[in-house]
């Protein structure tokens, strides 16, 4: 369907979107995060890097249930779950994870974000396992940065490109990747040139952001995340390549909860939480860029396809509607800081 607006374009209806990356721990705090999401979202990749790691498909059953369990009663959300691949991922565990309904597995380079220790410390450990998701059709999920000390942070992503991704491309040509998280004109263009077995997704926070944000009246601790923001160049491409209409990028809000006390930290916890306000912040962006019309493509169908999966049936409306975020939500017994919080967001789901 054509999302349809009024001739001020102050309601757009669109069908219901989907997350393809997401955090809601476990625990207590899924009775706050998991509502949040399945208030707008049809389905959400669910990220495996919990304490230990989600690495069996017997792990991702019992953690689907626990997500399943916080769904409030008359919501229809569907946690889409996902492996952590580490250097000892058995090759045969993916058929086991794919008769699950497991439909990825994810690369987090070691030490490259929150939970990451158990990461991968050399691809080539991982190619008998990456063999078997090629033949069984498992998407594999990278984190695209290198982790070396002596590579700049703001360069990491580019570097991974060259020294990992272009690689392992070559050695597995029709295993499905997504490059997740995009933060840079290097990756942007590099899927825009890569071939259909290659897509990205995007989080609205980069999409909004450039790096100041971190920095503006003092250091901002709710605006750092990994990949971190970077410069305004390469907002703006990734700007382009979310609302090109090109169906290799698609939504991935990467919403990542954390207790505030642990963000306002002196070693602040990476990430941003923003699945209390996921399709106004990516309304705002693809309004700010004239593109409210490439919306519903990027969050509704794009990411469905490239997994494989049918896109959703039902529909949700948004409205140009000010509205101020709550500054703070529960969260387990700490408090969760959103983004934007106590701020007023221009786009409202009604």
């Amino acid at each position: 369907m054509n999302p349809m607006q009024n001739s001020q374009t102050n309601t757009l209806t669109i069908t219901r979107p989907d997350d393809w990356h997401l955090h809601v721990r476990d625990g207590a705090a899924l009775n706050t995060v998991v509502p949040h999401t399945a208030a707008q979202f049809g389905r959400a990749i669910i990220m495996p890097n919990l304490k230990p790691p989600v690495t069996t498909a017997e792990q991702a059953l019992a953690y689907k249930a626990r997500i399943q369990a916080a769904v409030p009663a008359g919501m229809s959300f569907e946690p889409l779950m996902t492996l952590y691949l580490t250097d000892n991922l058995p090759a045969d565990e993916i058929a086991r994870a794919r008769d699950a309904g497991v439909v990825a597995v994810k690369l987090y380079p070691a030490g490259a974000t929150t939970n990451s220790d158990a990461g991968v410390t050399d691809l080539r450990k991982t190619y008998k396992t990456l063999e078997a998701m090629q033949k069984a059709g498992l998407l594999l999920l990278v984190h695209g940065e290198v982790t070396s000390s002596d590579i700049d942070l703001f360069d990491r992503e580019a570097v991974f490109i060259d020294t990992q991704l272009k690689p392992l491309r070559k050695d597995f040509p029709e295993l499905k990747i997504v490059f997740e998280h995009i933060t840079t004109q290097e990756a942007a263009q590099y899927v825009t040139e890569s071939d259909c077995f290659t897509a990205a997704s995007i989080t609205a926070h980069h999409l909004l952001y450039n790096r100041n944000a971190i920095f503006t009246g003092g250091i901002r601790p709710h605006y750092y995340c990994l990949p971190v923001l970077k410069r305004e160049t390469h907002r703006l491409a990734l700007v382009q390549a979310a609302t090109s209409g090109n169906a290799k990028f698609f939504l991935g809000t990467d919403s990542a909860p954390h207790p505030a006390h642990l963000k306002e930290h002196a070693s602040g916890c990476a990430g941003c939480y923003t699945a209390h306000a996921a399709m106004e912040l990516y309304a705002q962006a693809f309004d700010a860029a004239g593109a409210l019309d490439k919306l519903e493509g990027f969050a509704s169908f794009h990411g469905a396809d490239f997994y494989g999966l049918p896109r959703n049936t039902g529909t949700i409306i948004l409205r140009r509607e000010s509205w101020t975020v709550p500054e703070t939500f529960a969260f387990g017994e700490a408090q969760l800081k959103p983004l934007c919080g106590g701020d007023a967001l221009p786009w409202r789901v009604v």
